[in-house]
């Protein structure tokens, strides 16, 4: 089994930075693409940015310049450095990975984190 764990979600003011970390642990062979999402209240998840083993990136358009994922695979870590902080951007944060989970099994399994509150006010 395996469990991703965020950290690193609270308040800010608008204008603000916070950082989300989420670590992936138990049975991992590799590690494919890990994940952002996030869902605000009364909206459905949707994805913030992902980065995949070899290191290409995919953001929203609503945080691109703002928002930079970045990993450790050595870490099975996943981070989310959230800049220029908007009052839309209040959500939960999930993480999400797809991982192998040996090397005799070529596919891949799907986890959530439990998700990290961020609130932004204004």
């Amino acid at each position: 089994q395996v469990q991703l764990v965020e950290s690193g979600g609270g308040l800010v003011q608008a204008g603000g930075s916070l950082r989300l970390s989420c670590v992936a642990s138990g049975r991992i062979f590799r590690i494919k693409t890990m994940d952002w999402y996030r869902q605000a209240p009364g909206k459905q998840r949707e994805l913030v940015a992902a980065i995949t083993s070899s290191g290409t990136t995919n953001y929203a358009d609503s945080v691109k310049g703002r928002f930079t994922i970045s990993r450790e695979n050595t870490k099975n870590t996943v981070y989310l450095q959230m800049s220029s902080l908007k009052t839309e951007d209040t959500a939960v944060y999930y993480c999400h990975a797809e991982i192998q989970p040996s090397r005799s099994y070529s596919g891949s399994v799907v986890y959530w984190g439990q998700g990290t509150q961020v609130t932004v006010s204004s």
